[in-house]
């Protein structure tokens, strides 16, 4: 009962009538956010496309200005001098057909996964239990690589991948309710900013159709889309 009625308390403070711009937002999803934890700031945009057609799939990754707000634990598969490199850039867990047959047997202690193409082969044969969880690294996403110092840099920074679901809609976290709403903004910004660039060519008519911030257990705040476009161009 005490969290419905948390949750009541912040959702009266959001008039659901209205969209705003960033920084109204924002203040407004920071002052709902009113659990004992340090709850996740998350984004999500209703996009016009349609993903069940590949030309108009959405995948993407951004390297958040003020990160997300947690360290990553990175696994990198690699071998030989990328392995020495994977160790010398901050990898959490370096290896290869070793790690595979971890992973195969249940150990899933980690947040990101890097691989080098030549370790493909073996990466691929986890499909089954990475794909599932969104954790297949993807050359698209800059995570089969050679250049495994860039990759590790750039996730222990924050960056954040997303990819188009079923119903076309795109979730990504910004940051922590502790954030200021300077940096929330900022990298709020970055997001948006990186989905309008990948708009496929096949997308017609309006592209961003709706979107909403919201902390982890408040509720979801309303951004007029087409102030945003105006505003990121």
């Amino acid at each position: 009962m005490k969290a419905g009625k948390r949750f009541a308390a912040a959702a009266e403070k959001v008039d659901r009538t209205k969209a705003y711009d960033f920084e109204t937002a924002i203040g407004i999803v920071k002052e709902t956010a009113v659990a004992k934890f340090d709850e996740t700031i998350e984004c999500a945009v209703r996009l016009g496309v349609d993903p069940r057609k590949s030309d108009q799939m959405v995948r993407g990754a951004t390297v958040l200005p003020h990160g997300l707000g947690k360290v990553e634990r990175v696994l990198v598969f690699a071998k030989g001098e990328k392995d020495k490199e994977a160790r010398d850039a901050g990898a959490d867990y370096v290896g290869a057909d070793d790690l595979a047959e971890k992973i195969q047997g249940g150990w899933l202690e980690f947040d990101r996964i890097v691989a080098t193409p030549d370790m493909m082969g073996a990466v691929g044969k986890l499909g089954k239990i990475l794909g599932p969880r969104g954790l297949m690294p993807n050359p698209k996403l800059g995570t089969v690589t050679f250049e495994i110092t860039k990759a590790i840099q750039e996730i222990k920074a924050g960056k954040a991948e997303f990819k188009t679901e079923k119903n076309g809609i795109v979730h990504s976290s910004i940051g922590k309710a502790s954030f200021s709403s300077q940096q929330l903004t900022e990298n709020l910004t970055a997001f948006l900013d990186t989905l309008l660039k990948l708009k496929p060519a096949a997308s017609k008519g309006r592209y961003f159709r709706s979107i909403t911030v919201s902390s982890t257990m408040g509720p979801g705040v309303k951004i007029d889309p087409v102030w945003a476009v105006n505003a990121l161009r």
